[in-house]
């Protein structure tokens, strides 16, 4: 297969290459790596790209499914997350330059459930200030895919953007009013904003705590059915999600 052709793979099409070993999950992240560095400056949907975490986790994936020990449909898949998630060691800001070097002292639990998964993640996505609207973006704006003069939506612009773009194989975006919907209404995408305690929000920077949601949003409905699978469950961090 030749590289160039694995971003635009969907989520269930690369999970079967990476389990039968077919692909490995450094070429599928390095293919994203590599897409994001030659077209992400005319998106700007990423704030951070953890190009070091995301080979060197991508690297612990291919170990482990040499090994036999192979862990589901995202183990080894690059996703990117909006920057409204807590990610330890790594700058989160939720798209206001006052956080701009707040660096987490951990994961929030929707990463860490995504880690468990041996998914790999690329980077944090750009959003507009404190998850607001969609128009306030205080670094960069991100750009539609389809057409550069139209804006991606809000508030998880960056994660519309970079997955209608190929940037990442799936993303997270958070949802309180729209915000996982209209980007992906917007970008032609799937995006899903689960049922309120579905998915924890133990480690988002909260903007209505009483109406938060982290959810998908993908390219396809059975991508954004193996990302929600992979987020889902009860978390004793947060007293409001399912038992």
């Amino acid at each position: 297969m030749d590289k160039g052709d694995i971003p635009f793979l969907p989520v269930t099409e690369l999970s079967r290459l990476i389990a039968t070993k077919e692909v490995s999950p450094v070429e599928v992240t390095a293919a994203y790596l590599e897409r994001i560095d030659n077209l992400d400056f005319k998106f700007n949907s990423y704030l951070t790209v953890c190009r070091t975490e995301a080979l060197q986790a991508a690297q612990a994936a291919e170990q482990s499914i040499i090994q036999g020990n192979y862990l589901g449909p995202m183990h080894g898949i690059p996703i990117a997350v909006k920057d409204q998630l807590w990610t330890q060691g790594i700058r989160s800001t939720d798209g206001s330059r006052i956080l701009g070097d707040f660096i987490p002292d951990e994961d929030a639990t929707v990463i860490a459930k995504l880690k468990t998964a041996g998914a790999v993640l690329l980077g944090k996505t750009n959003l507009s200030e404190f998850a607001i609207t969609g128009f306030s973006h205080r670094f960069s704006t991100p750009r539609n895919p389809w057409n550069l003069d139209m804006s991606a939506g809000g508030s998880s612009s960056g994660s519309g953007a970079a997955t209608a773009a190929f940037l990442c194989a799936t993303s997270l975006g958070e949802d309180t009013g729209g915000s996982i919907r209209r980007p992906a209404a917007w970008c032609g995408l799937v995006g899903l904003r689960p049922s309120w305690g579905r998915v924890s929000r133990y480690g988002l920077m909260s903007g209505v705590w009483s109406m938060d949601t982290i959810g998908p949003i993908s390219r396809t409905v059975a991508d954004a059915a193996i990302t929600l699978g992979a987020i889902a469950g009860y978390d004793p961090k947060d007293p409001y999600s399912w038992q």
